[in-house]
């Protein structure tokens, strides 16, 4: 089942974006199962579930922290974290590039913005994430790269409203990837999850993130 899903995802994705199985919650053994149907990228969104779940799956898997990430977690992922999309702040950049540097990684990360009409999400303002990517502190950051952003659209079943966030942070994406700095090499939009991956690619994802779709609702 597991393995039909994804096949039904990747074929409605077109080769435009690349699939990120959320395993959240899930058990080792449905992640083998997504892996065995050739999903390499996995999204955990606490530090320790994924801490936990690293060393029991293959090498070759991609592990992307898309929950909201303290500073003080960052340690325990920086040996082999993937991608991170939930960067809110220079001081949270400051320690992804302080913990990669101790294992001589350089770690891409994902600013999050905030797009979504609702008071829980986390993420950066537009005139935040330009301030952070105009920021002259960055010069001190080797060990980090700014390769894109990341928003989660409102909780709703109007198309429209989903449509139009996703659309203006595609237009975020083009305004800030004009920002020529060594450590911004902008080439990723994370968008869409479950319910609007569709909605999301139409209006230019490059990676979405999709759990109860492949493994049903949550445990």
């Amino acid at each position: 089942m597991i393995a039909d899903s994804i096949r039904l995802i990747e074929s409605e994705l077109h080769g435009k974006a690349t699939l990120i199985a959320v395993t959240k919650t899930k058990p080792v053994e449905l992640l083998l199962e997504a892996y065995e149907a050739g999903c390499r990228q996995f999204g955990e969104n606490k530090v320790q579930e994924m801490a936990d779940k690293q060393p029991q799956l293959p090498t070759d898997v991609q592990w992307h922290l898309i929950g909201h990430l303290q500073t003080n977690k960052v340690k325990y992922i920086a040996s082999f974290v993937a991608m991170i999309h939930s960067i809110d702040s220079l001081k949270l950049l400051q320690e992804v590039n302080k913990q990669a540097a101790k294992h001589n990684r350089v770690i891409d990360c994902l600013l999050q913005i905030y797009i979504a009409d609702e008071e829980t999400k986390f993420g950066l303002s537009a005139d935040e994430a330009e301030a952070l990517l105009q920021a002259p502190e960055l010069n001190e950051l080797p060990n980090v790269r700014i390769v894109g952003l990341m928003g989660l659209a409102t909780n709703t079943d109007d198309e429209s409203k989903i449509r139009g966030e996703f659309r203006g942070l595609k237009l975020l994406y083009d305004k800030l990837s004009q920002i020529q700095r060594p450590m911004i090499r902008f080439h990723e939009l994370s968008m869409g999850m479950s319910g609007d991956y569709r909605i999301a690619v139409e209006e230019g994802s490059t990676l979405v993130r999709v759990g109860s779709a492949i493994f049903g609702s949550r445990n």
